[in-house]
């Protein structure tokens, strides 16, 4: 005899909406729609600062904000895959510099093709990427660890190789420099790098909400052990992904080249905490297994949008950086709320 209790009827599931007070109906909508809270704080961003200066909302200037987080931006895909898998990466800068350097030192005075240096660098960048995954599921060593280790180890390499020696734009075949080239949309000036960037986050999104690789990666980060038992193969999930972040990391080594002007191995000093901050305020949860790449397209255009207004303000560039911290600072504890939501 069985003793499975009957599906809720959809009138006894309204009745138990209408319970809930406002500040639950506020929490059950931000789990379900992770998005919505950096859409409304990027809108709120965009009416402050162009109220206080109404260049903000220039053309020019919000064209410059997009040229200016697209390297962030393209870092921050890679860094939200791993996220989602309760992972996080501190190697993004390093590998990113690294790849950046090797494809540029191939390429300088006449050597390698264009395309072979960039085919390349994104190659180095893949095997940079598979050793962190290999490490993680093979030796079971935490994310963090790995990633602290690996960013040493990553950055060492890049100087040695390099000398310490920056290489610029001149020295360079064309194809390299291509993605800092801009053109015109109305009366905004987007550089083939933005472009690659968007093109970027529209095929990773498309994989994370229409493939089943996309749907594993949100069952790994949120319960690995639950994943294992429903058949999913979690550490080839795992190594798959540190491995496509690799290959983002390469690719926006190219990018970087564009939007630099030349390759130097003091460059994105920051990018680590800048790309994790750009997940962390696009409602990615750190625990793993809930966010969306638009939220992280919105957590850097946030970022953006915080530096230039607040710049154009005549605010002081330590007070910026407070000011993205507390933003950090509130996205985790909104996160850390909405994670404690009942049905």
């Amino acid at each position: 005899m069985s003793t499975t209790a009957p599906p809720a009827s959809p009138a006894i599931e309204q009745f138990a909406r209408r319970r809930r007070s406002p500040a639950q109906r506020v929490q059950h909508l931000l789990h379900s729609y992770p998005a919505i809270s950096p859409f409304l704080v990027l809108v709120i961003s965009f009416v402050v600062f162009s109220a206080i200066n109404p260049r903000f909302s220039s053309a020019n200037s919000l064209s410059l904000v997009l040229q200016q987080v697209a390297v962030i931006g393209a870092l921050a895909v890679g860094q939200t895959l791993i996220i989602l898998t309760a992972g996080i990466d501190l190697s993004v800068g390093a590998i990113t510099i690294l790849s950046m350097m090797v494809a540029a030192k191939l390429a300088e005075d006449g050597g390698l093709a264009g395309a072979v240096a960039v085919a390349l660098g994104v190659g180095l960048g893949i095997a940079a990427g598979l050793f962190n995954g290999a490490l993680v599921t093979r030796l079971k060593l935490p994310p963090f660890i790995v990633t602290l280790g690996t960013l040493s180890v990553f950055t060492a390499i890049g100087l040695l190789y390099s000398r310490g020696q920056s290489v610029q734009a001149v020295d360079l075949p064309g194809l390299l420099n291509w993605t800092g080239e801009s053109f015109a949309i109305g009366r905004f000036r987007i550089t083939a790098g933005v472009v690659l960037v968007a093109a970027l986050y529209v095929v990773v999104g498309f994989a994370l909400a229409h493939t089943a690789w996309g749907r594993h990666v949100y069952a790994v980060g949120d319960d690995k052990e639950a994943a294992r038992l429903a058949g999913i193969r979690v550490d080839r999930v795992l190594l798959s992904v540190y491995t496509v972040a690799g290959a983002i990391y390469g690719l926006t080594a190219w990018i970087l080249i564009g939007r630099a002007g030349a390759a130097s191995p003091n460059a994105i000093t920051d990018a680590n905490l800048e790309s994790i901050t750009a997940v962390v305020i696009g409602g990615t949860s750190l625990f793993g297994g809930r966010g969306a790449l638009l939220g992280t397209l919105l957590g850097a255009l946030i970022v953006g949008f915080f530096r230039s207004g607040l710049s154009l303000a005549g605010v002081d560039d330590q007070y910026r950086v407070l000011a993205v911290g507390l933003l950090v600072i509130l996205a985790v504890a909104v996160d850390q709320w909405i994670r404690k939501v009942k049905a």
